[in-house]
């Protein structure tokens, strides 16, 4: 017996096409109504889609990165950012590819469906949903470290009891703000972005300027016995340090969740996303070596807001400073601002398609998924308020971070098997722009995932934090195979794509024309 789909409204069979057994996904019929309800609206060229990747990333510039210096060393951090840099690069040109043949909002969860059915996608939509859903939560603690400096400099103690009245504001304000509409979003995104980058590129001249930079200070971690300077704690730091060096690049992948709402994603996307990958690479090499040598290491491995503390060396503590701290503020911005616009593309894909409630996929008048940008913000919150009150204060943002960045890295490994998969059994598939790389580029890249994610599971301080990733998986596999893997949506374009992937010979003659 084989389960029937309806599409458009013709009827074919599953089994003769699906990569799954047969009975385990069934698809329901939607009006055309339904569609109507779920629809983005073009936006994009790309410069603004440059500006949506780097504004995403950029945070990382201002926080999140540094926390690998106080066991790792500047050295350690240093191999780890080179090689994590690899890796991205790798994605960056395979994903590149894959945005060009299957431009759907997505992202990841079209590319893996495409390659290894509803549950590799589903699995995939999951760790993107823990990676948009956290990041944001990673930031906004950042943001109210900062926040905190500017409003109550040298008040520890009071600054404290507002924190988590700054989360509040910081996520209605920009949820808001992405609620509007689209257009709105990215400009105001380009906006931040350019901001961000003015910031750094002025902290950077003022490091010159004023002969600021100290070399020794990228070494004053205290070497254990037998190990140098470079690598305080020897070669297996390099190791741990790979979660934070990755904070410098993390979400530029969450570029092709736009591609439904560019003006011509099969050109602009690939553009974008390799030029951003350029630019957030120069970036990170200056704050890395600059941050460190003006801070020093030692100090600089706790701090919640490291580059307010490098403009106050460079400018002083006065109203240079103060103005240089809130102008850091917007890096921050950016990232928070550009990552909620992910999480609600990645929750309305997966809902379009009835992964999961579909109520998260309306879109309304202003075509943006506003109950998806809520229910998100609702999470991220959750998951800060829960590990604030459940752990040490000075864990928050590490372990966050660490979640965060375990989603991802999930994430990655799978969409580079999804690339060498499709590749392999779809050479036939229509490839407007190719990675330079190939196969083997999504090889080095996936290996180099791997690795980083064995990193993250190598802390027990964060195994609760990871113990989370894995019960959120576990909670969405078990929704979906009590429920939703019988109410999918064919019509949906990633489903739809997906289903001509697996079986286009088949579906051609299934389907009468």
């Amino acid at each position: 017996m084989y389960d029937e789909v309806v599409i458009f409204p013709e009827v074919i069979r599953l089994g003769s096409f699906m990569p799954d057994k047969p009975d385990l996904v069934q698809y329901e019929d939607v009006s055309s109504e339904y569609l109507e309800q779920r629809q983005l609206k073009p936006s994009a060229g790309w410069v603004l889609l440059w500006a949506m990747g780097v504004g995403a990333v950029i945070s990382g510039d201002f926080f999140g990165w540094n926390l690998g210096l106080g066991s790792s060393g500047f050295g350690g951090l240093a191999v780890a950012t080179l090689l994590m840099a690899v890796m991205y690069f790798c994605m960056v040109y395979t994903i590149a590819e894959l945005s060009a043949a299957l431009p759907h909002a997505g992202g990841f969860f079209s590319f893996t469906r495409s390659a290894m059915g509803p549950v590799g996608g589903f699995i995939c939509g999951l760790t993107d949903v823990i990676e948009y859903v956290i990041t944001p939560a990673v930031i906004v603690i950042g943001i109210a470290g900062y926040i905190n400096q500017l409003v109550f400099p040298g008040q520890a103690d009071v600054a404290i009891g507002y924190t988590i009245l700054w989360w509040f504001l910081v996520y209605g304000l920009f949820v808001f703000i992405n609620i509007q509409g689209v257009a709105l979003s990215l400009r105001m995104g380009l906006v931040f972005a350019g901001l961000a980058a003015i910031v750094l590129v002025v902290f950077y001249i003022g490091v010159f300027a004023t002969g600021s930079f100290d070399v020794a200070k990228l070494f004053d971690v205290q070497p254990t016995e037998g190990n140098s300077d470079w690598f305080p704690n020897g070669w297996t730091s390099v190791f741990g340090a790979l979660p934070f060096a990755i904070w410098f690049y993390l979400a530029i992948e969450q570029l092709p969740l736009a591609a439904e709402e560019s003006h011509n994603a099969v050109e602009d996307m690939p553009r974008a996303l390799i030029l951003g990958m350029f630019t957030l690479f120069g970036l990170s090499l200056f704050t890395l070596v600059l941050n460190t040598g003006v801070v020093g290491a030692t100090a600089l491995g706790d701090s919640e807001a490291p580059l307010a503390d490098g403009f106050q060396v460079v400018f002083g503590i006065g109203s240079t400073a103060t103005l240089m701290t809130l102008m850091a503020l917007v890096g921050l911005i950016a990232s928070f601002h550009a990552i909620i616009y992910a999480y609600g593309r990645v929750l309305f894909a997966l809902s379009r398609a009835g992964y999961i409630p579909r109520i998260l996929s309306l879109t309304g008048e202003r075509h943006t998924p506003y109950v998806a940008l809520i229910v998100g913000a609702g999470i991220g919150l959750a998951c800060a308020l829960c590990i604030e009150f459940l752990g040490e204060q000075s864990n928050v943002g590490a372990a966050l971070l660490n979640m965060a960045v375990f989603g991802a890295v999930i994430s990655y490994a799978n969409v580079m098997l999804s690339y060498i998969i499709l590749r392999i059994k779809r050479p036939d598939l229509p490839r407007p722009y190719k990675s330079p790389f190939g196969i083997p580029g999504a090889v080095i890249g996936l290996m180099l995932s791997i690795l980083a994610l064995a990193a993250t599971m190598s802390d027990q301080a964060m195994l609760p934090a990871i113990i989370g990733v894995i019960v959120f998986l576990v909670i969405g596999l078990l929704y979906f195979f009590l429920y939703s893997r019988h109410h999918l949506v064919a019509q949906a374009p990633e489903e739809e794509m997906a289903l001509l992937n697996t079986g286009e010979k088949e579906l051609e003659q299934s389907v009468p024309h």
